[in-house]
């Protein structure tokens, strides 16, 4: 049987997954409701991300069918938070899953139509309006459901604000590294303009202290508060085996980004910009990482056994195989 820390490789990549997808449609709606003539280089390009939906609701079926290993708390013999019931939680994820798919669907239908039919302009508009609430409101259950109820009766009121945040800045970073290479390669029937590289370099600057803002406000209230059943989970990642690990993202999420995005000229340079990038892409990863797996720490570093390296590899595999593919049909890449 695949232990926990290997286990929560899986979990992390289906995390990863399903935030990209919502992310797509996400930048796409936020783009349009502050009317940011820049949407129009990016907004097919960035819902088109929302094809990876459907393979995050695969994942999350085989984890759920999988329960036992991938909350460590089932069948625990204590009495447990109600909300922390395996058949309470695989009906309300599958079910939001449903919901949050739907929306996102209408919204990528009248996308492709609001410039040239009125009624569609006028739905898109409200559909656009709930996007960031939907967003907001899904992404606190699965933070809870997938890292904070980990450990039961571990709660935090802010968890989920950091969740989200964390998870849409590693898009940003995700998006604006893609759209180099597309750019770069030739690949795009229509070309970006260098000038997006700034935007989203400006966009990952304000994500990177809005990051560290929820991250050091979850952390002194718990570390003030000094109660045990809160501070031992911290305590346990930080300064147990995963201590480099949550060093490290830390450092990768805001120390360096940071450091480099704050200066102009910096933010005006694509190669400092996809460093950043980088940063920022493998800092989350091992966050979510240190977050699940950390919550039960165990000697096992992640990517050190064939399980960890082969489901990373066909989960991305399949993703890219995906993504390609919507992009074909959109029109947006060459053949």
């Amino acid at each position: 049987m695949v232990s926990f820390a290997s286990w929560s490789v899986l979990t992390v990549d289906f995390l990863i997954i399903l935030y990209v997808a919502l992310g797509g449609v996400t930048l796409a709606a936020l783009l349009h409701l502050v009317n940011a003539k820049w949407r129009f280089d990016v907004r097919f390009l960035s819902v088109s991300f929302f094809s990876l939906y459907p393979l995050a609701f695969v994942l999350l079926l085989i984890l759920l069918w999988n329960g036992k290993t991938t909350f460590p708390w089932v069948g625990a013999t204590e009495h447990m938070p109600f909300w922390n019931n395996l058949t309470f939680l695989s009906i309300r994820e599958v079910l939001g899953m449903l919901v949050i798919g739907a929306l996102g669907g209408m919204f990528i239908k009248y996308q492709a139509t609001s410039d040239t039919d009125p009624d569609s302009k006028s739905m898109f508009r409200n559909v656009a309006l709930l996007i960031p609430f939907a967003y907001v409101l899904y992404g606190t259950m699965v933070s809870w459901d997938f890292e904070m109820t980990l450990l039961p009766n571990w709660q935090s009121s802010i968890y989920a604000m950091y969740f989200f945040v964390s998870n849409f800045g590693m898009f940003l970073a995700f998006t604006v590294t893609l759209i180099y290479f597309l750019n770069s390669s030739g690949a795009l029937k229509k070309p970006i303009g260098d000038y997006i590289y700034n935007y989203f370099a400006q966009i990952m600057l304000a994500f990177t202290i809005l990051w560290v803002y929820t991250f050091f406000a979850q952390y002194l209230i718990i570390w003030y508060g000094n109660l045990p059943e809160e501070t031992e989970r911290l305590f346990h990642m930080q300064n147990g085996y995963y201590g480099g690990l949550f060093w490290t993202f830390f450092f990768m999420k805001f120390v360096f980004p940071f450091a480099m995005l704050v200066f102009p000229f910096n933010r005006h340079c694509i190669y400092s910009i996809l460093t950043v990038a980088a940063s920022i892409m493998i800092g989350t990863w091992l966050e979510r990482y240190t977050w699940i797996s950390g919550t039960y720490t165990t000697p096992h570093m992640p990517m050190t056994s064939l399980f960890d390296i082969g489901v990373t590899a066909i989960v991305f595999g399949a993703a890219f195989i995906i993504v390609r593919m919507t992009m074909k049909r959109y029109d947006l890449i060459k053949a």
